[in-house]
């Protein structure tokens, strides 16, 4: 656990005690501090008091007489659709607003690395997809080239929760909008913009506030490398005002797709094959085409920015193609998980919007599509232009009816739950198929997260696997 620094004897309160919300008030008193904590859940208030940690009716003003500071955990909205009414009262009693990675920052730099031979770095990843994967794969590849390297954040574990630095180490965090929107203190050293596309709008008041949470980590986190992707037109404007002159430092500009050409550095994957070029010329060349953990143009884009990030700490190209090859992917983010009598089996239950399906869809052919749950604005109809690909499409879930209609004349079965799917899809399919759970939805209809629904999935499929 790193100890949260700058609070000793203060009183600090919490609110929100799921994962990163507990670790807070753990690390705030390791580090000297008075945590008090509230959430609205008894049964997470009684865990912190089994913890011995103060709870606080945080909607009295009576609860707000010394403390100093409110850590609001990422779930928690501090402005938009409305703030929590208990951030509005840390407003009104001058208490200042900031969440865990914001202590983190402050915190876990100490005068011990004074001793040290390496410096510890930390890699921060962000964007609208792919951020989950380029993180463990960044992890991956650290790890595979000899180095201490740990994932938190977004993914894992609380940046909190993590041990306190060694020599040499590398910390990789992944990054959601509501986390760097929030943060009070941020310092990476390495910071990663994966793409932006429309999610979290109303928490953001729509894609201007979405992307401005976002570039708070590079304009105000001042990294010594910054990762761009610049397939859409932010990317190109971040990059633009971080770049110095036309050498483009400090940035390392990154694209799934397109030829990037100029002085600077720029790592861009087409056709299957990642590049790496710097002033005008290629220094570096992988296939990325037969990389079983990475299957598609968005892995490759993920594939760029794991690359780009690691190549600025120094890693040869030649074990970055090694570790690559032996990256297993992450569940539930367009996992292959095998094939049955010549077909393949692919869980991108994480897939929880219309750009992620996108991507999943364009990553495959002959596509068995199991698609459907809590709808988003907007359904499937933008992925119109890749129905070509899905032979039948299978639905589930609440947004069955609505995707019917949608779907237009591609052939489909509403099968309602992913097993019925699943058995429907496995007895129409053909070798050389791709059976592809890709919902483009939430879970919430029927499962609590998309972790369970991917779960689900795999149990389904695994009698079907070969061996």
């Amino acid at each position: 656990m790193i100890p949260v620094r700058g609070y000793r004897d203060a009183q600090v309160a919490v609110l929100g005690l799921g994962r990163s919300g507990l670790t807070a008030a753990l690390a705030l008193r390791a580090g000297g501090a008075i945590p008090v904590v509230w959430d609205d859940n008894e049964a997470a208030r009684q865990k912190a008091l089994d913890e011995g940690i103060e709870v606080a009716d945080l909607t009295k003003d009576k609860s707000w007489e010394d403390v100093v500071s409110l850590i609001v955990s990422p779930g928690i909205p501090h402005l938009y659709p409305t703030p929590h009414p208990i951030v509005q009262k840390a407003w009104s009693h001058g208490v200042v607003v900031d969440n865990d990675i914001g202590l983190f920052f402050r915190s876990y730099a100490t005068q011990d690395w004074e001793k040290f031979d390496t410096i510890p770095k930390v890699i921060c990843v962000t964007g609208s997809n792919g951020k989950s994967t380029t993180t463990a794969l960044i992890q991956h590849i650290l790890n595979a080239a000899g180095r201490n390297a740990t994932m938190a954040g977004n993914i894992g574990r609380g940046v909190l929760d993590l041990p306190p630095a060694r020599d040499g180490d590398v910390v990789v965090l992944e990054l959601s909008s509501y986390q760097t929107d929030l943060a009070r203190a941020l310092a990476p050293d390495v910071a990663v913009f994966m793409n932006l596309s429309p999610d979290h709008l109303d928490r953001h008041n729509g894609m201007g506030g979405y992307f401005a949470a976002k570039r708070r980590l590079f304009i105000e986190g001042g990294p010594d490398k910054a990762i761009i992707g610049v397939d859409e037109p932010e990317g190109r404007f971040l990059a633009n005002q971080i770049r110095q002159d036309k050498t483009g430092d400090p940035v390392i500009a990154i694209s799934s797709g397109q030829k990037l050409q100029g002085q600077g550095w720029s790592v861009f994957a087409r056709k299957g094959f990642l590049a790496e070029w710097r002033k005008n010329r290629q220094v570096a060349s992988i296939d990325l085409r037969d990389i079983v953990g990475l299957p598609g143009a968005h892995n490759h884009q993920n594939a760029c920015a794991a690359y780009a990030a690691c190549r600025s700490l120094n890693i040869p190209p030649k074990v970055i193609e090694a570790a690559l090859k032996t990256y297993p992917g992450l569940p539930h983010r367009c996992q292959v998980l095998g094939k049955g009598k010549d077909v393949l089996f692919v869980n991108d239950s994480k897939a929880t919007n219309i750009d992620a399906a996108e991507q999943a869809l364009k990553a495959f052919k002959n596509i068995r599509w199991i698609v459907g749950g809590q709808a988003k604005e907007g359904g499937i109809t933008a992925l119109a232009p890749l129905f070509d690909r899905v032979k039948k499409a299978y639905l589930i879930g609440e947004a069955t009816t609505d995707f019917a209609s949608q779907l237009g004349t591609t052939p489909q079965s509403q099968c309602e739950t992913i097993e019925r799917a699943v058995a429907a899809a496995v007895a129409d399919a053909d070798a050389g198929d791709v059976i592809l759970l890709a919902p483009a939805c939430a879970s919430f209809d029927q499962y609590p997260n998309f972790e369970k629904r991917g779960d689900a999935f795999i149990a389904a499929v695994t009698p079907h696997l070969d061996g």
